[in-house]
């Protein structure tokens, strides 16, 4: 035989404070927001502050991905008159000399 033991009932204060600071602080996450509950006097296993998290449907936003430059490039435009426009080649490490 097998005895199972009744979960204790959660407490809603811990939910309406996760709630809370979940809602001011956007960025933070069921570690950091334990931490803001054990400073409350709130302190709990890591187990059931996770699960409580999760069951609130809390989480912490995904930030978005890098932005693109729009629109299309333009060709480099031709020089006006000789010696306008100076480059380098990056193929070859040295100058004229070998230094």
């Amino acid at each position: 035989k097998t005895v199972r033991r009744e979960r204790p009932p959660d407490c809603p204060e811990i939910r309406k404070e996760m709630q809370e600071i979940a809602g001011k602080r956007r960025r933070f996450g069921y570690r950091r927001i334990g931490v803001l509950l054990e400073r409350k006097g709130m302190r709990m296993n890591h187990k059931k502050l996770y699960r409580l998290y999760r069951e609130e449907g809390l989480s912490v936003k995904r930030r978005r991905g890098r932005k693109r430059a729009r629109g299309t490039r333009s060709p480099m435009p031709e020089a006006a008159y000789p010696n306008a426009r100076w480059s380098l080649d990056f193929l070859a490490d040295s100058f004229g000399p070998s230094r």
